[in-house]
């Protein structure tokens, strides 16, 4: 695959940071862990499926995921097929600003409205995702894919500050709930136009050599020879199948926070301004030192702090310790996506990443769908508190898969590379 020259590198670095800014403000009014999950309390949905909605999020996003790869296995105009994917996720979007800033419903039903433009709206996220992750391939030279992404995360962060300032102002202001969230929604559907707009003047590289046409048996073959032959991409599966209990506890942060201190709900805000920030940081972190000391440390990092947060959640009899939990929450979020997205373009080498990063979450959903029942169980029949304390002990048994067992795909690439030279 050709290189991009420096020029079109910092142009491309600009735009995908815009791209990014964007989708940070507009998330900022609907994240699954402190918006939608108070939304739902606060309309009156199960316990169950407050706790559930991270978890279902990721389910969401991963069943269509294999399809969107299949059907993207011959793609020639990558760009084109990129921003036609984005133009998926806007109609859900309008329908939840539409319901709940004109009609505005409420009684026991009312949550189920909006649960159903939310599983619309996972869904469409699940067809973007292998085709964003092929693009983006193709915007960034390898070496320095790290930094790239690490960056471009970064300024999502920034957005995302900037966007829970608005939340807070919009949450305490005396427009009458629902239609506050339905207003925050129109302007996540706003900023969501505006970065996919973006993406038309991003320059992309083309293959050195033209990929030949895969067939459906073509594309089978090699999901099979991927899960049969890949031993350490498997390792790398198991450990995240334990790592999925994060889900469960980012759903419930926020409300577990509120149940134990009664505070107002626009401090969803506060809880989004901290959580971005350190996103940022540690989304640059990341990919810095993913480039130099590979992307499987920023993995085990990522996780470390969602343990933290477990943990902080558990022992905090202070805001102070509240504010801390989101703080954590925000450093595991924000290393995991430079370094998870770089994990699979190491794996993939010089094949589909389209396809290993459809294999990773799809081979997850199960697990996800597992760890929602038995939270829900747990968290209804013994407490939060309790199922806080699964979760802490899952994460180090993740953690400990991932350290020990899971070679790092960049540093054996780089190692093999130094061995040829």
């Amino acid at each position: 695959m050709e290189r991009l020259s420096r020029h079109d590198l910092r142009h491309n670095l600009k735009l995908n940071s815009a791209h990014e800014f964007c989708w940070g403000f507009g998330m900022a009014f609907h994240t699954t862990y402190a918006i939608v999950p108070l939304f739902l309390k606060q309309l009156g949905a199960p316990t169950g499926v407050v706790v559930s909605i991270a978890g279902l999020f990721a389910i969401l996003m991963a069943l269509p995921q294999l399809f969107s790869a299949l059907m993207g296995r011959n793609i020639r105009n990558i760009k084109s097929v990129a921003i036609g994917v984005h133009l998926l996720v806007w109609p859900p979007i309008f329908m939840m600003g539409f319901v709940f800033a004109f009609f505005a419903p409420t009684g026991p039903t009312a949550w189920i409205y909006y649960y159903t433009c939310f599983i619309l709206y996972g869904i469409s996220i699940g067809f973007l995702i292998p085709i964003w992750t092929d693009f983006l391939r193709h915007a960034v030279n390898d070496d320095s894919r790290g930094a790239f992404l690490g960056v471009s995360f970064a300024f999502n962060s920034v957005g995302g500050f900037l966007g829970g300032i608005i939340v807070k102002i919009l949450f305490s202001s005396s427009i009458i709930f629902p239609k506050n969230f339905g207003y925050g929604f129109f302007i996540y559907l706003l900023m969501v136009m505006i970065a996919t707009i973006l993406y038309l003047d991003l320059r992309i590289k083309s293959p050195a050599e033209k990929r030949p046409h895969k067939s459906v048996g073509d594309f089978l073959s090699e999901t099979k020879m991927i899960i049969k032959t890949h031993i350490d991409f498997r390792r790398y599966l198991i450990a995240r199948a334990f790592l999925t209990v994060i889900f469960p506890a980012i759903s419930l942060y926020a409300v577990f926070m509120q149940e134990k201190f009664g505070f107002d709900i626009s401090t969803a805000g506060i809880f989004t301004i901290l959580n971005v920030v350190a996103y940022g940081l540690s989304s640059y972190l990341s990919g810095k030192i993913g480039d130099r000391f590979g992307h499987k440390m920023a993995i085990v990092f990522s996780f470390t702090m969602h343990l933290f947060a477990v943990l902080t959640a558990l022992f905090t009899t202070t805001m102070f310790g509240v504010y801390a939990v989101f703080l954590f929450l925000g450093f595991g979020l924000g290393a995991f996506m430079p370094a998870s997205m770089n994990m699979v373009y190491s794996f993939a080498g010089k094949n589909d990443s389209k396809l290993y990063m459809a294999l990773v979450d799809t081979f997850l959903a199960p697990f996800i769908l597992i760890t929602i029942f038995t939270a829900v169980y747990i968290s209804e029949t013994f407490g939060t508190a309790q199922l806080f304390w699964v979760i802490a002990i899952l994460l180090c048994v993740g953690l400990a898969i991932m350290i020990f067992y899971v070679k790092d795909p960049s540093l054996t690439e780089k190692e093999t590379e130094r061995i040829l030279v």
